[in-house]
């Protein structure tokens, strides 16, 4: 059996540089392709829109070059005349918006073809031909107002548009290959007479710009456009190389460029020998086409609780493996918490900081992700135990079992302390805490009670680690800059925000001139810190700080956490904060094919000093277990014993101030402020995320404006 897993986990490294390449050229078709579809089009329109705007302004010069230089045999002069304009005109309109576009390019197509061969024969005649032929037959692509009405009118009642559309899209699948092959041809023909000194074909290939071809290496490239071989990669060097062959005078005209890009992202067609290559190869290795690459039948069963950074950093680490996976939460999303405050303070919406989880891995056979409610683990059966919805008296076996079930919020004995002061560790935390602020504001509007308003304008933070200095920072920011001249009853600016911190200094955690820096920074901004302060009292209308009365109507907690129960669920040893007590390989003691990691472990893998409970040590954490895991199904040496790297800590103040401990180095101020926001960008998960907060930051940094304050949700649901 053993011998069978390493037979079956050795995988070649050929599939695993096919799906790299696979996927690079699926981005480059995805995001480069529409783009240059739309350049080609715009550069097309622009010529034929400029050449009806000279005609019309000299019609008496149009009519005389219809009759004496281009005459149409078919046609007389004045009509020609008309109906060409007309096509130039209305067609590069058309295909610049990419509206009707097969239609436009097809009228388009003719008459380059007519002012070929009845005017004046050029390249540049010829290659507007080859581009429209390309747009007859492929259409105008995503950047047009065709793809935005294909979905509407598929579903319309207008006659025929579903059959039409349908009959379109299979031109587009199948005459777009064949339409590379012979532009394929087409090329190598001009490169190969242009070499041989022929011109007997000028006038239907472009020989004279396949001049600069004109050599052994423009032979190679006619043999590779004719195999269709590598065609991809040619291309894009071709046009890579393009500012060094025009410093040797080996100007390479644009259509030429044009032409080349459309086989780099589109690729050589069915009839090539890169079509050829790829289809064997993914008969040899069914995975490139998503299909399993070997029997899960008889393979280990490796079951991770926990969707957070510490599961996933698993999960992508063994979903490579021969291995089943089982990836189970109660959310059916990856949540990125350290921005849950920015939720919270209304700088971001939930869908930026969350990406569904079985998306992350919908391209991996061997992994199955569930939601549930694990409640429990029967470590005798090897079966996790599952809360009655939705997975009903359901049970799941494992052979390896790894638990990153995270943290909760811990309020030291005083839970009746948590309806008045919400913690930040889910979206639903983050949206209540928004709603208690941005409704605050708006009752303080509609009081006229000054008592009221002032208890109303108090936002109290308990808690000055990380998460208390963000948010204290954040709710000043939003209420100086981000509610200016909203309100009629009050000044926003006025409103206290008041962090309250039991030990001697901020950031504990972190260096403590840093902590001194963050100190000054919230000053600045207008929080009052209160070091050496501990609360002993919260409720409905305020807190009870080191024997003083502070009203304040949203209160916010931010002071400690306490680990899921998996502890408790395996009987195992434990420390204060309910985190499990693990080995150095992070297995729980007396449970060899147990694992936890993140927050819900309590390993000394940080030179002899507990792991902090970080996302990096999270992902840390992970991969080495999955290594460790994978050891054990080969029977291979477990690796030697976890040690943390510790990355650095990252807090932000404000908009324009942060503070970093690398330990090497420490920074704070606008350059601390860029690295945080660069490092929790690349953390983020999904490339819309990154990119829809990177424009949220920028918006709101420029303008000083959020776009989602709203208030969702209701007290009764949180209470």
């Amino acid at each position: 059996m053993q011998q069978s897993l390493k037979s079956t986990q050795h995988i070649s490294w050929i599939p695993q540089l096919m799906g790299w390449v696979a996927a690079i050229i699926k981005f480059v078709e995805r995001t480069a392709g529409p783009i240059v579809d739309l350049v080609i089009r715009l550069w097309l329109a622009r010529i034929f829109f400029v050449s009806a705007v000279i005609k019309l302004s000299n019609w008496d010069n149009a009519l005389l070059l219809s009759q004496n230089e281009y005459p149409v045999s078919w046609l007389n002069p004045i009509s020609a005349a008309y109906l060409g304009v007309s096509i130039e005109l209305i067609g590069a309109v058309l295909l610049a918006i990419g509206l009707a576009t097969r239609f436009a390019a097809l009228s388009l197509f003719i008459l380059s073809l007519i002012i070929q061969f009845n005017y004046i024969a050029l390249d540049q005649h010829l290659f507007w031909a080859a581009l429209f032929g390309w747009f007859v037959v492929r259409g105008a692509g995503p950047l047009s107002i065709d793809a935005m009405l294909g979905h509407g009118l598929t579903d319309s009642a207008l006659p025929l548009a579903a059959q039409i559309i349908k009959s379109l899209k299979c031109l587009s699948k199948f005459g777009s290959p064949f339409y590379l092959f012979l532009l394929r041809l087409w090329l190598a023909a001009a490169i190969y007479f242009a070499f041989q000194g022929q011109v007997h074909y000028a006038d239907i290939l472009p020989i004279t710009t396949a001049a600069n071809f004109g050599s052994y290496l423009g032979l190679i490239l006619a043999l590779m456009l004719v195999t269709g071989i590598a065609l991809r990669w040619v291309g894009l060097v071709t046009i890579i190389a393009t500012p060094a062959m025009m410093m040797l005078n080996m100007n390479l005209d644009n259509y030429w460029i044009f032409a080349l890009l459309l086989l780099a992202i589109y690729g050589a067609g069915c009839w090539s020998m890169d079509y050829l290559i790829s289809h064997k190869l993914r008969k040899i290795y069914p995975q490139l086409d998503g299909k399993p690459a070997f029997s899960l039948e008889g393979l280990p069963h490796v079951v991770i609780v926990g969707a957070g950074f510490g599961g996933l950093a698993c999960a992508a680490k063994l979903a490579k493996q021969a291995v089943q996976i089982t990836l189970v939460d109660r959310h059916n999303y990856h949540l990125f918490q350290p921005l849950l405050y920015q939720v919270a303070t209304a700088a971001l919406g939930q869908g930026d900081i969350a990406s569904p989880t079985r998306g992350m891995f919908r391209d991996f056979f061997n992994v199955r992700v569930l939601l549930g409610n694990v409640i429990g683990v029967d470590s005798d059966k090897n079966e996790l135990i599952f809360e009655d919805h939705p997975l009903k008296n359901q049970r799941i076996q494992y052979d390896y079992l790894v638990l990153a079930t995270g943290a909760s919020h811990s309020y030291f004995g005083r839970d009746d302390w948590a309806k008045f002061a919400p913690g930040l560790k889910r979206i639903e935390d983050a949206t209540e805490v928004r709603r208690r602020l941005l409704l605050a504001f708006e009752l303080a509007e509609a009081t006229s009670d000054p008592m009221e308003r002032e208890s109303l304008l108090t936002f109290l933070i308990v808690g000055g680690g990380p998460t208390g200095v963000e948010l204290a920072g954040a709710i000043a920011e939003l209420a100086r800059f981000g509610m200016e001249k909203e309100f009629r009853g009050f000044d926003p600016a006025n409103a206290r925000v008041l962090l309250v911190q039991s030990g001697s200094r901020l950031l504990p955690a972190f260096d403590e001139n840093l902590s001194k820096i963050t100190l000054n920074s919230l000053t600045k901004i207008g929080v009052e810190v209160h070091l050496n302060s501990k609360v002993e009292h919260i409720d409905a209308e305020g807190v009870m700080v080191s024997g003083k009365r502070i009203p304040s109507r949203t209160v916010l907690w931010a002071a400690g956490v306490m680990a899921s129960p998996a502890a408790d669920w395996l009987n195992a040893e434990k420390d204060k904060s309910g985190r499990v007590k693990v080995g150095a390989d992070l297995s729980v003691i007396r449970h060899s094919k147990i694992f936890a990691i993140g927050d819900t472990a309590l390993s000394n893998g940080w030179n002899g000093e507990p792991v902090p409970g970080l996302a990096p040590a999270a992902k840390q954490g992970g991969e080495y277990v999955a290594k460790v895991i994978m050891a054990k199904v080969l029977g291979k040496h477990v690796p030697a014993p976890f040690r943390y790297t510790h990355l650095g800590s990252l807090a932000t103040i404000g908009r324009k101030a942060a503070v970093a401990d690398f330990g090497f180095m420490k920074l704070s101020g606008a350059p601390a402020w860029w690295l945080w926001g660069f490092i929790h960008l690349t953390f983020l998960v999904g490339l819309r995320n990154r990119f829809s907060v990177m424009f949220d930051w920028f918006w709101a940094y420029l303008t000083l404006r959020s776009g989602t304050r709203i208030i969702t949700g209701s007290e009764a649901e949180h209470s």
